[in-house]
Formats: C-alpha cells, sequence, structure tokens
C-alpha cells in the first residue's frame, strides 16, 4: 500500500468515508464499547477528591512491582555534549521498575517481610516534591504552582501493584465464559506439553519525552495483569521531568570511582553528595524541537546522543534481568541502591522477595521492545541494531515521534527484520510528515520480509497511552478534545498488541498469551484506502499534533452518547471494524502465514540444537 500523501479536504467526500468516519456524516465519533471490566477499587481509590486514581487492571493475574537500580557494568559518556564544564549525557546506574504477575491470592496473608499490608508504590516518583519541581521546570512553570498542582491532583496517587509481591506460580483457567479479572481467583491446568508453573514472556518499555518508569504504570500493569513480566526503563538522559542517580556509599559503584577511572565527570558540587539530580535537558538555542512547526527542526545531535544512552540502559537492565532468571536475584539485592537511606527510595526496597521463585521464571531469549513517542524511536534504533540486541523478537511502537528517526542504511544487515506493530493516536496521525516517516518503517518491515501493522485509535491523543490521560482526563477531554474513553484506549492499545504478539512469535511466551488473551479482533479491521482517511477532527496547522478539533461540542458529544447507549443495548456483534481504530497497514494472509512457518520452523531448530547439546 503506497504511502499517504494528502488528506481529504473540503466538502467533497466519498459515501464509504461518510460511514466510516461520522454519525450520519457530521464528523461524530461512536466509540461505542466500553471500558473491559475491572475489580472493584478500595476506599482508597474512592477519595477522588483527594487525590486522581488509576484503574486497577483487566487481565487474569495480580500484578506486583519493585523498583531496581544497581550500577552499570561499564559506566562512560555519550558524545561530547557539555554543560557547565561536565559531560550531559553519562551512564552510571540503570534504574527501572519492574511489574509482573502475582501468586494467587497472596493478597490476603502478611507480606514477607513482616509488615501487615500490602503496600504500593506512589505513581509520583520519589522525592515526589522534587519530581514535582522538575515537571514544572518540564512545563516552564514556578515551583509553588506546580507543587500545587500536583499536592491537589496526583500527590498522593498510587499504583495498582503490590510491592513486592509473590511472583506467580499458577496458570490462570481457559477462557470459558469468564474474562480477564473475572478469572483471577482462580487457577487452571497447563496447557499440553507445558510445565505446571508458567514460564513468562518479556517485555522492556521505553518512556517519552516528560515521561518516568512510572507514567505508563497502567500499560505496563495490564501487560503485567496477562502474563508478562515488564521492565519500564527509567532513562537518565534528560529526557525525563526529573531523575536521581543513586550512587554507592562505599565499595563498587561509588561516585568517585567512575570519576577517579576518567568514564564520567562531575561537578565539585556534586561530589560532596551521595547522587546526581538529572532535569529535563532543553536543546540549545533550540527549545522547541519537537514541535511540528518548529522551523529549525530537530535537534538531530542530541536526540541521536539520546537514544544511544538509553539503549545501552536497556543493555544495562536486560543484564540484571537475565542475572535474576539465572538465580543470582540476591546479588542484584546486594547491589541495588533503592533502598533505606538513599534518595528515591521506599522504606521497604526489595525486603521479602523469594528471589529463589525467580529462577528460569520468565523468558530472555526472546524478548518484545516497547515504547512511546520518543520511546518508540528508541525502539526503531533497537531494532535496527539486531546484532547487539539479537533477543528482540518484536517491537512495538506507540504514537512514534518520528523527527530523531535517521533513514534507513544501505546495509540491509541495520534495517528492520523483526514483525513490526505502530499504534497512533487520531492527532498524531494528521501530522502527515510524521505519520508518512511511519508509513516508511512498516514499509522497511515489510521489505525485509517481516509482518507488520499501523492502525490509528480514534478519538485519542498523544497522552491517550500514558497515564496523564486517565489521572488528567477532564483536561485532556476539554482542552485537548480527546473523545475516546481513556480506559478503553488503552484496552485498545493493549488489546491489539496482544493481538499482534499472538500472531507473530512462537513458543512458551505465545501459550501465556494465548491463554489470557480477551480476542477483539481488532487487527482483522480492513484497511482504509488512501482517499478514506476523515480528516473531520483535524485541528488548524497551529495545533497540529497537539489536540483535535471537535465542531459543535456539546451537540457532538451528546450525540455520541446517546448512539454509544443505543449499540451497548442491541445484542453482542453490532459493533462494526472500524468503529474505534482505522487501519493503515497490515500484511496479506499469506505473507504473515509464511512468517509463522519460518518462526516454527526456526523455533524446531533450536530445540533440536538445544538436545544435542544436552545430550552431548
Amino acid at each position: 500500500m503506497p504511502l499517504l500523501t494528502r488528506h481529504i479536504t473540503g466538502k467533497k467526500k466519498s459515501d464509504s468515508l461518510q460511514r466510516t468516519s461520522s454519525i450520519g456524516g457530521t464528523g461524530k465519533v461512536p466509540h461505542a464499547k466500553k471500558p473491559r471490566s475491572r475489580p472493584r477499587t478500595g476506599a482508597r481509590d474512592k477519595v477522588r477528591f483527594l487525590n486522581g486514581t488509576l484503574p486497577a487492571y483487566s487481565g487474569p493475574y495480580n500484578v506486583g512491582c519493585m523498583d531496581i537500580e544497581v550500577p552499570a557494568k561499564h559506566p562512560r559518556t555519550f558524545s561530547n555534549i557539555t554543560r557547565k564544564g561536565r559531560h550531559l549525557l553519562q551512564l552510571e546506574t540503570v534504574l527501572f521498575t519492574l511489574y509482573y504477575p502475582a501468586a494467587l491470592g497472596f493478597e490476603n496473608g502478611r507480606d514477607p517481610a513482616g509488615h501487615k499490608t500490602w503496600s504500593r508504590e506512589t505513581w509520583l516518583p520519589r522525592p515526589r516534591a522534587e519530581t514535582a519541581k522538575g515537571y514544572g521546570r518540564f512545563a516552564g512553570l514556578p515551583d509553588f504552582v506546580s507543587l500545587s498542582w500536583f499536592a491537589a491532583t496526583t500527590m498522593l496517587t498510587k499504583i495498582r501493584a503490590f510491592r513486592n509481591a509473590p511472583l506467580a506460580r499458577h496458570w490462570p483457567p481457559e477462557e470459558g465464559t469468564s474474562t480477564g479479572h473475572q478469572r483471577r481467583d482462580q487457577q487452571g491446568p497447563p496447557p499440553p506439553g507445558r510445565t505446571d508453573e508458567p514460564h513468562f514472556p518479556l517485555l522492556f518499555f521505553s518512556h517519552g519525552l516528560g515521561g518516568t518508569r512510572t507514567a505508563y504504570s497502567t500499560i505496563c500493569g495490564e501487560f503485567a495483569s496477562y502474563g508478562f513480566v515488564v521492565c519500564a526503563v527509567e532513562h537518565r538522559d534528560g529526557s525525563g521531568p526529573r531523575t536521581f542517580i543513586d550512587h554507592a556509599k562505599k565499595g563498587e559503584g561509588r561516585q568517585d570511582e567512575g570519576q577517579d577511572e576518567g568514564a564520567v565527570d562531575h561537578l565539585h558540587q556534586e561530589l560532596a553528595q551521595s547522587y546526581d539530580t538529572i532535569d529535563y535537558i532543553f536543546p540549545k538555542d533550540n527549545p522547541l524541537d519537537t514541535s511540528p512547526g518548529n522551523a529549525q527542526g530537530v535537534d538531530s545531535e542530541l536526540r541521536l546522543a539520546q537514544i544511544q544512552l538509553r539503549l545501552a540502559e536497556f543493555e544495562e537492565a536486560y543484564r540484571v534481568l537475565c542475572e535474576i532468571c539465572r538465580g543470582n536475584g540476591e546479588e542484584i539485592a546486594r547491589q541495588n541502591l533503592r533502598r533505606r537511606g538513599y534518595v528515591g527510595a521506599s522504606s521497604r526496597g526489595l525486603d521479602g522477595i523469594d528471589w529463589a521463585a525467580w529462577t528460569g521464571r520468565f523468558h530472555t531469549d526472546k524478548i518484545t521492545a516497547a515504547g512511546h513517542s520518543f520511546g518508540a524511536a528508541t525502539v526503531v534504533e533497537a531494532l535496527r541494531n539486531a546484532d547487539r540486541f539479537k533477543h528482540v523478537q518484536a517491537g512495538i511502537i506507540y504514537d512514534i515521534w518520528g523527527a530523531p528517526i535517521k533513514p534507513p542504511e544501505d546495509d540491509e544487515r541495520h534495517r528492520i527484520h523483526a514483525p513490526l506493530l505502530g499504534i497512533n493516536s487520531e492527532a498524531f496521525m494528521y501530522w502527515q510528515t510524521n505519520f508518512d516517516k511511519v508509513k516508511s518503517l512498516m514499509e522497511e518491515a515489510k521489505e525485509q520480509g517481516a509482518p507488520a501493522f499501523l492502525l490509528t485509535v480514534r478519538g485519542a491523543i498523544h497522552l491517550s497511552q500514558s497515564d496523564f490521560s486517565i489521572l488528567y482526563r477532564h483536561v485532556c477531554s476539554f482542552f485537548l478534545k480527546a473523545t475516546v474513553h481513556p480506559e478503553r484506549a488503552i484496552d485498545l492499545n493493549v488489546s491489539a498488541s496482544l493481538e499482534f504478539l499472538r500472531e507473530v512469535t512462537s513458543g512458551a511466551g505465545k501459550t501465556i498469551i494465548e491463554r489470557c488473551l480477551t480476542d477483539e479482533k481488532l487487527l482483522q479491521t480492513p484497511l482504509l484506502e488512501p482517499d478514506e482517511i476523515p480528516d473531520a477532527h483535524k485541528p488548524n496547522d497551529e495545533f497540529i499534533a497537539k489536540k483535535l478539533e471537535v465542531k459543535h461540542e456539546f451537540r457532538t458529544r451528546m450525540s455520541a452518547k446517546i448512539q454509544r447507549k443505543m449499540k451497548r443495548a442491541k445484542k453482542h456483534g453490532f459493533y462494526k471494524p472500524g468503529d474505534e481504530v482505522w487501519m493503515h497497514f497490515k500484511p496479506e494472509v499469506e505473507e504473515l502465514s509464511n512468517w509463522q512457518k519460518q518462526t516454527l520452523a526456526a523455533e524446531e531448530i533450536s530445540r533440536e540444537s538445544s538436545a544435542r547439546t544436552e545430550t552431548g
């Protein structure tokens, strides 16, 4: 399918466009389905006037989480960019939050560390006041404004995952008549040929500009509730609002250790404390390089250097997870800097975790890389370096920011050879140059024989794949004109992602997806032709990618709400493909089938090779 080179404009639209884009041709978006059902919330999460709340997860597993920060194996600097006499981009430690499936019924007892109740981490990373100030600086607001805003909205908000919960050791029951969380307190038999304890697939997640490791807790936690171990890396590349790098107070990983070896450098005042503070880095003389209308374009030197640092953090996090999977969790816990006495840590640290239960329980040989916005650009670069990231079997790019992506190299070894799924927001779909770049990535994967899908979530904005759309839903609705329900937007992203991974992966990781998945058949949505791309919600150039346009807003929203209620009153099956997503790119049936056959053949060869090695 050729690249889209234009959008429909003016009053002339085909009959198919009228049916696809609107209710009666008025531009009103149906978004008919309700968000997926979720467990009931406790009292804390109902007191909305004190803090914003996040939804419980919809999958068949409870979710646990833990924070891990350990010294990097090879501390070093990236690029020659300096400010105030020191390198801006340095790798010294790696920090991530791990979201994972939790054990059956664990919350009914005390946690192993002796605490009376299981606790949940705060959504705003600690120290919360300092992170709030970082967001204020990122938005150009004074400290007292940002502190007041977060105090009134999300300072008390907690992630819906339980800290240091035991890892799940059970298979959920087959879907039957129940879906998602309705199977959460039940155990099912293992699938034929599988072990009694499931081995979980591993997914890495990379946040976008202004994000943190917890800013996507809903989508990461959703993946965990469907049987994934999710590593959400906090990038220390100056892309987040504010982050803290802890240093060991003695022994390996001390701040002066890397300084003395010449691997990194610090200012004198930084050496007087045991941590560094990294705020958002604005490109020099070009602070608005992310804007679609920026005449100077993207700051390529900074952005490409940031991506290289992010890739190194992926490698470090992968190394740590491999150690845990090998049975060396106790050593990782010993090195962990997110414990009592260190900046940004909770008092519990990694207390109470049964590291033996983690040995061999998730797959490190085949992993999925996913990211949002600038994080999606990071994923693309990882996919193009398959020799370096040989274990990445598939990529998922959520609303990618395409400006920092380099054109594909002449050397085909550094092109995308892995399956690729792109999910756009409607707001970013209207950003033509960005959309063309996304389509070119799909073409790049297809040319190498890998299946690629690209779809758009209708009524979604750039924040719809993050927690911000849920915690600040009224801001997103009234000011940015999002029309999709924020929880339903997450459902659509996760469902499409799971359907994609079921189709393009193999082995035990695929088995857990098949057991947990509620299939919405989103990838079966018919392709839109280039002249069928609606523009009913396309804003003026001034607001491209930032917001949607909703004409006659009150009437539009009310009539759409009435139609949703009418649809829900009908029997199941009344919804049509295209009601909630538009499909722009996908492989032919034969192309996908050939990929699946090749994947199965490669897996069989791998099994035979492993068997020969064991018997030899």
